[in-house]
């Protein structure tokens, strides 16, 4: 019979210093990936935080700017087909601080009562209807035009929605009132609606959809203008002549070129256009523009008395 001795002391020894090795690996290991984890949490924190905060001064700013000061702002919607548009309209000019909504010729007059115009049931309510847009824009210093622009050939000046353009209509909010025309959903705007226009504006899009639904466009072109900041203080801001007082001079050159021959039968509408345009480029100062309504009314006055005697 074979007598079972216990092992040596030395292998005991082994044996229990192999498991307490192995025990400690394991231990740093899974150490090391809770640390590694908890700084990933920790970054993740700290990202969050700096993102939160900056997402909280970006809002103060927008909010800042637009409790105020696009008050001078006027959306002009030319011909709108739909009134959920019309909400969806307004409802993003409450977004960004724009209170003033005009209307010329909407296709269908029950758009008051548009349940898309969440929380702006009082620029609905406020919203003045135009028959024209010479009506329209009358009272404003500087209109802007918006377009697709598509396969169009423009006349007037075309500016990218962005950083540049938001200053400019900030500038003139600065003197008096801006008008922001958005054309129908079906054309757009035509291009007599842009003759009473001193430039035009587009927002970048991807080619392969470039069209954008009214209520879209009008929070884009709100949102960029909110967050913009004027490029001169508002005492180097000129007073500039109305739309109006630019139209009565246009209207009466147009007649003088008219009465004197210039205008060839069959061209009226174009010679119309581009006396418009020739006025709005001037972009007159309102001393400048009683000046010049003056002698172009003395010449058509004149006209017509040599065309009586």
């Amino acid at each position: 019979m074979e007598l079972i001795t216990s092992p040596p002391r030395v292998t005991q020894r082994k044996v229990a210093f192999d498991i307490l090795f192995t025990s400690l690996v394991r231990y740093f290991y899974k150490f090391n990936a809770l640390a590694d984890r908890s700084r990933q949490l920790t970054c993740t924190g700290l990202e969050l935080l700096v993102a939160t905060n900056r997402s909280r001064l970006a809002w103060r700013r927008i909010d800042r700017l637009t409790l105020s000061d696009l008050n001078k702002l006027l959306v002009v919607l030319v011909r709108p087909r739909n009134p959920l548009n019309i909400g969806a309209a307004a409802r993003a000019m409450t977004n960004f601080g724009a209170r003033h909504l005009r209307v010329v010729n909407p296709y269908r007059l029950a758009f008051r009562e548009a349940k898309s115009a969440v929380g702006a049931s009082s620029v609905l309510r406020d919203a003045e209807e135009c028959e024209s847009v010479v009506q329209a824009v009358g009272d404003c210093s500087l209109v802007v035009g918006t377009t697709a622009v598509r396969d169009r050939t423009l006349q007037q000046p075309l500016e990218t929605l962005g950083r540049n353009s938001g200053q400019m209509v900030r500038s003139e909010l600065e003197g008096g009132l801006v008008a922001l025309l958005f054309g129908s959903e079906k054309i757009g705007l035509t291009n007599d609606d842009f003759s009473h226009c001193h430039w035009l504006m587009t927002i970048p899009t991807h080619p392969t959809n470039i069209s954008m639904n009214l209520g879209q466009a009008v929070a884009v072109c709100l949102y960029e203008l909110a967050r913009s900041t004027p490029s001169r203080t508002p005492a180097e801001a000129p007073e500039l002549a109305t739309a109006a007082k630019a139209e009565q001079i246009a209207e009466i050159l147009f007649e003088s070129l008219r009465i004197s021959g210039y205008v060839k039968p069959g061209t009226d509408k174009m010679f119309e256009k581009k006396a418009r345009q020739l006025i709005l480029r001037m972009r007159l100062e309102t001393y400048d523009a009683r000046l010049l309504l003056g002698m172009v009314r003395q010449i058509l006055w004149k006209l017509h008395q040599s065309g009586n005697g």
